[in-house]
């Protein structure tokens, strides 16, 4: 996955995090959270808030 992968990324963060709420979620945990998950590979340099809130967005949609 990259940065780019939004939806894939939420429906991850879904099943890795299911008791949190991603409206919630600090930007730099999200990014470590990110970064973390199996099959993720890119550059944190190519990361930035726009990416975050995308893939914040994609999460609370995943949860709704």
């Amino acid at each position: 996955m990259k940065w780019t992968d939004t939806l894939d990324i939420a429906i991850a963060l879904t099943e890795a995090k299911p008791d949190v709420d991603p409206r919630y979620v600090r930007f730099t945990d999200l990014m470590e959270w990110v970064m973390a998950l199996p099959g993720f590979d890119d550059d944190p340099k190519r990361c930035g808030e726009r990416i975050l809130e995308a893939i914040q967005q994609a999460w609370m949609d995943e949860v709704d």
